[in-house]
């Protein structure tokens, strides 16, 4: 966890593409300096990254890019979620600041301590969250200036039982999970979505985990740019938690191809 790479890296895709496959979840790293501000050990560290790490997402996303027709564009995070989370409010409209997990995660996935209390989120935001936002905000206005729509697919996983952290885990847990926006996802994005990952045994919407990722900018204000969330139930892919990838990734990759050309051709 010594080396330290871009925090994130915008990938390009095809000039014409409108599709941002959006990974924010998928790195292990935690530099130095944010180590120190946590309070686990190293073992009990790799055990919540295990379990707080959506795995292999980047991979599944590259190979998406490589099956297709039409390579969509990638923002892809290169730091642990327990630096800071970029998909969450960084204010109080935030809801899972209740277990402690807001912008900046003072709580584990059970839901014991991660940094000491008191400690300002501050700086973590300064350096990690905001410019991550920025730059998000950017490759979704480069894609409005380029093709006149911009489409955020997050590509996320979640594990086959529910962990205490979360609030809605008592609801159904699909193959996979659609999260939507009542505003960003029109039906014919989320027809896509539905087509594309039916052969997985069934999708689901908003259970265990609603919504979608949009930047601040355009939340709620601009229909130009569409958005939906894919929670993949881990225990299509690989070993849990944690472990290594098996066959079924190859396969949701060719699905998600199939949605970003689907969505490409709209």
């Amino acid at each position: 966890m010594s080396t330290v790479p871009l925090p994130f890296q915008l990938v390009p895709g095809a000039v014409g593409s409108p599709v941002l496959l959006h990974v924010p979840h998928s790195s292990r790293v935690v530099p130095q300096e944010v180590r120190g501000g946590i309070v686990l050990d190293d073992a009990a560290l790799e055990t919540e990254l295990d379990h707080i790490t959506d795995a292999h997402t980047a991979d599944l996303a590259a190979r998406a890019c490589e099956t297709g027709a039409t390579a969509p564009w990638r923002f892809v995070n290169g730091l642990s979620r327990l630096v800071v989370d970029p998909e969450r409010f960084p204010d109080d409209r935030e809801e899972m600041l209740a277990v402690g997990m807001g912008a900046v995660y003072t709580r584990t996935t059970h839901r014991e301590p991660l940094r000491a209390p008191g400690q300002d989120p501050g700086p973590l935001l300064d350096r990690y969250f905001h410019p991550y936002a920025r730059a998000m905000t950017a490759a979704v206005d480069e894609r409005l200036a380029a093709t006149g729509r911009a489409v955020v697919i997050d590509v996320h996983s979640y594990p086959t039982a529910a962990l205490p952290y979360e609030l809605h885990g008592a609801g159904p847990r699909p193959p996979v999970c659609l999260g939507t926006d009542g505003f960003h996802t029109p039906p014919g994005l989320l027809a896509l979505a539905e087509a594309a990952f039916a052969g997985f045994g069934g999708t689901g919407l908003d259970s265990p985990f609603p919504g979608t990722y949009v930047p601040l900018k355009h939340y709620g204000k601009d229909r130009r740019v569409g958005a939906l969330m894919i929670e993949i139930r881990r225990d299509l892919y690989m070993a849990e938690p944690g472990g290594p990838p098996g066959p079924g990734l190859d396969a949701l990759a060719s699905a998600l191809a199939d949605l970003v050309d689907g969505l490409t051709d709209m």
